[in-house]
């Protein structure tokens, strides 16, 4: 398969939601040592596509479907979703009710109207702040040295699987506006100060910082 195919493959979210829904149950499996938790999410009518196996980004974190109804959604996440998302020692019972996200993945030949998500989300942010003004809504959220590197004023950044423009970066301090469709469309109005939020940066960002380091990519360019 020729390179530049293989990454179209390996990116397979656009960071455009699709549909807010609550988690209907979480347990946590007590017969696995690495504690895996298995939620059940609310199906959105319009999801009448599923598969075993799809994939489907849940605020951020590309999630397999393990089962599905006319009802529900079934994914499971594991010890290492689990650390990054700290939620190792959450109950299982606070989950329940949480709105989340949901994207399916990206076919061949899609539109994308966001940037190249992989899902795979890389740190936890905090909010720090949420404004109104008029028909917007303000977030400043503080994020890790993870991400930081990788995020600059006018760049894309995926918080809880939505696609963002970085308004303003100020130290670890960066501020995205929300306009009314991205406020209709998302769990983001859910936020309040102190709430954590999932943080993924700019995949080619990343890949770009990747290709300097080994040398493949030339630093002067």
């Amino acid at each position: 398969m020729p390179p530049e195919r293989l990454k179209v493959v390996l990116l397979m979210f656009s960071g455009i939601v699709e549909s807010v829904q609550p988690i209907l149950s979480a347990q946590k499996d007590p017969g696995t040592a690495s504690g895996t938790l298995c939620i059940c999410v609310a199906k959105p009518p319009e999801f009448n596509d599923l598969k075993i196996g799809d994939s489907i980004a849940t605020s951020g974190v590309c999630l397999t479907v393990e089962a599905f109804s006319e009802a529900s959604i079934q994914f499971s996440l594991a010890a290492e979703t689990l650390k990054v998302l700290n939620l190792e020692s959450t109950p299982a019972s606070n989950l329940i009710g949480r709105r989340v996200n949901l994207e399916r993945s990206l076919r061949f030949g899609d539109r994308i109207h966001g940037h190249l998500v992989t899902g795979h989300v890389e740190s936890l942010g905090l909010i720090r702040r949420t404004e109104q003004q008029g028909g917007s809504w303000f977030l400043d959220v503080e994020i890790g040295p993870r991400v930081l590197p990788f995020v600059w004023k006018k760049g894309s950044l995926t918080l809880n699987g939505v696609s963002l423009t970085v308004n303003e970066v100020s130290g670890s301090l960066i501020s995205v506006c929300l306009i009314p469709e991205t406020i209709k469309r998302t769990n983001l109005i859910d936020l309040k100060v102190g709430d954590v939020i999932n943080v993924e940066a700019d995949y080619m960002a990343r890949a770009l910082m990747r290709g300097i380091e080994t040398g493949m990519v030339n630093g002067a360019l």
